[in-house]
């Protein structure tokens, strides 16, 4: 199928983009395109206009400013895998990576584009969660921070109104996180394809016992899940193969969503095996 009529607009500047979606009805802002298209192609999506944001400066890249990591929402998933600061700062992010897609959808797909297309089963608002992070957001008049916690409205509805534009990805570079333990696993029916369910772990140990955790699902609910009380029972202690078992097991309380591939239990049973797999990768000895 094509998509139905649309006009095409390239806007030559964030400033333009903005006053676009201001003035436009029934309008989409293109990204990386790997989600939008087929969407418009099946007819599940049919704007009227479509704003393309590839050709606006200053919306990609990867830099460190007031002990924060701000990714630009534009920057294609394959830049961020190869990023040294990313790979520094944030490696949980550079794990996920691995999972997403392909090769070809990671060289045109975007972090902002994930972001704000928000399916269940995508991995990237999984691990942003696990990092605390905050999306900023703008329209012509102002730019607002929204927490990743608070980015879900809804099944595939970020918090971002019609006329605002995903601008930057914003995640706390903690001092207790340095050289933290990270991994993340997921089972899907093929590589690359939706993950029916995934977990991202942020580890940080002293003295064998650990000080922070923070535990993020995808694919198991219509947003991401952190698991705040898988958090709190590990703090202090030791990732023993039985209490690595115990915190999983916390996983089987999120209700869980229903779809074609798979029902809400059994996607509850998935979400405790892909914690356990993880937070062993994480808890085990390095590479």
């Amino acid at each position: 199928m094509k998509p139905p009529p649309f006009s095409y607009h390239r806007p030559a500047s964030l400033d333009e983009a903005f006053a676009l979606l201001g003035s436009l009805e029934n309008a989409k802002v293109l990204a990386g395109g790997q989600s939008l298209m087929p969407m418009m192609n099946y007819r599940y999506v049919m704007p009227d206009h479509v704003v393309d944001l590839n050709h606006c400066p200053g919306l990609s890249g990867v830099g460190v400013e007031d002990q924060t990591l701000i990714i630009g929402a534009m920057t294609r998933q394959c830049d961020l895998a190869a990023n040294d600061l990313v790979a520094r700062h944030a490696p949980l992010l550079v794990d996920a990576l691995h999972w997403v897609g392909h090769v070809q959808t990671r060289n045109r797909g975007t972090i902002g584009g994930s972001l704000s297309h928000l399916d269940p089963a995508a991995e990237l608002p999984a691990v942003i969660a696990a990092y605390d992070a905050t999306v900023t957001v703008g329209n012509e008049t102002a730019l607002r921070d929204v927490s990743i916690h608070e980015w879900a409205a809804g099944y595939m509805m970020p918090a971002i109104d019609e006329n605002e534009i995903a601008i930057s990805i914003n995640i706390p570079l903690s001092v207790e996180l340095d050289g933290h333990a990270h991994s993340f696993f997921e089972i899907a029916r093929r590589h690359g394809d939706f993950a029916q369910a995934g977990a991202g772990v942020v580890l940080q140990t002293v003295d064998d016992r650990v000080t922070d955790l923070r535990i993020a699902l995808a694919g198991v609910d219509i947003a991401p899940v952190r698991l705040r009380q898988a958090e709190e029972f590990a703090i202090g202690k030791s990732l023993t193969e039985d209490v690595i078992d115990e915190i999983a097991l916390f996983a089987k309380a999120v209700p869980g969503i229903a779809d074609v591939h798979a029902d809400e239990s059994y996607r509850q049973r998935l979400a405790v095996v892909v914690v356990r797999r993880a937070l062993t990768q994480a808890a085990g000895p390095g590479p």
